[in-house]
């Protein structure tokens, strides 16, 4: 069976990805596109190259064909702020994309999304839309690789090289840290990625999240809400050099 040309990691937000993403980035041998679906979903179009697409299923046809016409594998970041239904429905997810996933602890996502949103509704934050692309990609036999954010920044050299395995990329350690700086494809989003513009490699934030009282039970309910899905994909999830069945 030959290898997918794209791969995507589909990511709860705040959960680390955008950091993933830089490392991708800093590797140079992928063709690399930041959240193209969520960016069509939130402005209505998307541009790849000199094509512009306005439909999920027009996007989709453009990245498959520029994995296809390109000379490098495809790397997709994305973020479940949204669903994509087209997407779903189409048996090229798993037939034509290495899908991974990204998750983090309910709790540090919810406070991350709340600081930067106060008014972050529920199906907002991701896991039940993560989950449901899982499940889709696993009922049709394709493994799936999950990523947990915080492993990833406990033990990087470890997670990332188990991740390269799976996805079949050369590991590339150097690739671990980065120069400083913002990256020109976050603009319209650049405020939810200064903390990776700030870095220069994997850490544990410092970064505390104060909730105001009055919201206190909606954010635990949020959590509540979403941890079950956490929990369940978690099973899943690369460990250093092992990865659960």
């Amino acid at each position: 069976m030959s290898t997918p040309p794209v791969i995507v990691m589909w990511a709860v937000p705040r959960s680390r990805s955008t950091a993933f993403l830089r490392m991708i980035i800093e590797r140079g041998d992928l063709d690399v596109v930041h959240e193209p679906f969520s960016n069509l979903a939130a402005t209505g179009r998307f541009d790849l190259g000199e094509a512009t697409a306005t439909s999920v299923e027009e996007l989709f046809e453009l990245l498959l064909d520029r994995a296809r016409t390109g000379d490098r594998r495809l790397f997709v970041k994305e973020t479940t702020d949204y669903r994509y239904d087209a997407l779903l429905a189409d048996p090229r997810l798993h037939s034509d994309l290495t899908n991974t996933f990204m998750i983090r602890d309910p709790a540090a996502v919810v406070g991350s999304h709340y600081a930067m949103n106060r008014g972050v509704e529920r199906d907002e934050i991701g896991f039940e839309r993560v989950y449901e692309i899982f499940n889709v990609v696993r009922a049709a036999g394709v493994p799936a690789v999950v990523v947990d954010g915080d492993d990833l920044v406990t033990d990087p050299p470890a997670v990332v090289a188990r991740y390269c395995e799976l996805t079949g990329l050369p590991f590339l350690p150097d690739a671990l840290t980065w120069d400083q700086g913002a990256r020109p494809e976050w603009a319209r989003t650049e405020a939810w990625h200064r903390d990776v513009s700030r870095s220069s490699g994997f850490a544990v934030a410092a970064n505390e999240h104060p909730i105001d009282p009055a919201d206190a039970e909606r954010v635990d309910a949020l959590i509540a809400y979403h941890r079950p899905f956490y929990e369940r994909l978690r099973e899943h999830r690369i460990a250093g050099a092992e990865v659960s069945a």
